[in-house]
C-alpha cells in the first residue's frame, strides 16, 4: 500500500473513532459504555500516527517529485470515509430473530424464594425479570399482576403475536444475546419500533415452571424513542 493511502486511512479511521466515541454516543450501537475510553485513546493514536506519517511522506515526496502519484490506490480511502458520513445502524429485529432467546439464569442455591413484588400497578419490570418470575417463581406472584415493559418489535416467524425484545452485550455487537416476551392482543407495529406495553401474563403451561410461556396479553401500548444505550435489559421508559 502506498504511503499516501496509509496516511488517509489512518487519519480517517482515527477521526471516525473520535466522532463515534468522543463527540457522539454512536459507539453505543456497537460496544458497551465501558469501552468508550479505549475507543477515544485508539482514535487519538490513529490520528497521531496518520499525521506523523503525513509529515514523513511530505518530506519524502519533496525529494522524489518526479514520481507519479498512486491514483488508483487512493480509491481505498472511500470505505474509511464512509464511516464518517454513514454509520451502520444498531442491531435490531434482524439479529434478534436469528438469536436463541437468553435462558433465565437460575437463582443461587439456598435462595429459593423471590423477593415480594412492589405494590405498584402497573408494575415496571424488565424482560429478564418477567421471564424469571414466569418460569421460576413458585409463589406465582406474577399471576394477574399488571406489568409494564419496554423493548423493540421483532416479528414472529410462526404462531400468533410478535415479540417484545431486548438485546444485551457482553462486550460488543458480535456477542449480542436476546431476551424476548411474546405479545398477544395488539397489532404488531413495524419491526424495530420501540414500544412500552402494559398487560398481564398470557396463560400457557404451568406458571412458576419451565413449561410456562413467556408471554403477555397487552391492554395498552405506546411508541417510545429508542434509548441512547439500548443494549441493556432496562426498566420501562417513562
Amino acid at each position: 500500500m502506498k504511503r499516501p493511502v496509509q496516511v488517509v486511512l489512518l487519519v480517517l479511521s482515527g477521526l471516525g473513532l473520535l466522532q463515534a466515541s468522543l463527540f457522539t454516543d454512536m459507539f453505543l450501537r456497537y460496544v458497551k459504555p465501558g469501552m468508550r475510553p479505549l475507543l477515544i485513546v485508539s482514535g487519538l493514536v490513529l490520528l497521531t500516527l496518520g499525521l506523523a506519517e503525513a509529515w514523513s511522506a511530505y518530506r519524502t515526496a519533496r525529494r522524489d517529485e518526479g514520481h507519479p502519484p498512486p491514483h488508483v490506490a487512493w480509491l481505498l480511502f472511500l470505505p474509511a470515509l464512509s464511516l464518517l458520513c454513514y454509520a451502520p445502524p444498531a442491531l435490531g429485529s434482524y439479529t434478534a430473530a436469528r438469536e436463541v432467546p437468553r435462558v433465565a439464569e437460575p437463582k443461587d442455591a439456598g435462595d429459593e424464594d423471590f423477593e415480594p413484588l412492589p405494590a405498584a400497578s402497573p408494575l415496571p419490570i424488565t424482560l429478564g425479570d418477567f421471564t424469571r418470575r414466569v418460569r421460576q417463581d413458585r409463589s406465582r406472584a406474577i399471576s394477574e399482576r399488571t406489568v409494564r415493559m419496554t423493548g423493540f418489535v421483532t416479528p414472529a416467524d410462526e404462531g400468533d403475536g410478535w415479540y417484545l425484545t431486548r438485546l444485551m452485550l457482553n462486550c460488543c455487537a458480535a456477542d449480542a444475546q436476546s431476551v424476548k416476551v411474546r405479545v398477544h392482543g395488539a397489532v404488531a407495529p413495524k419491526a424495530d419500533t420501540w414500544v412500552t406495553v402494559t398487560g398481564t401474563w398470557h396463560p400457557g403451561g404451568t406458571l412458576g415452571t419451565k413449561s410456562a410461556e413467556v408471554a403477555l396479553d397487552v391492554s395498552e401500548m405506546k411508541k417510545v424513542q429508542r434509548p441512547s444505550n439500548s443494549y441493556m435489559d432496562a426498566l420501562p421508559l417513562d
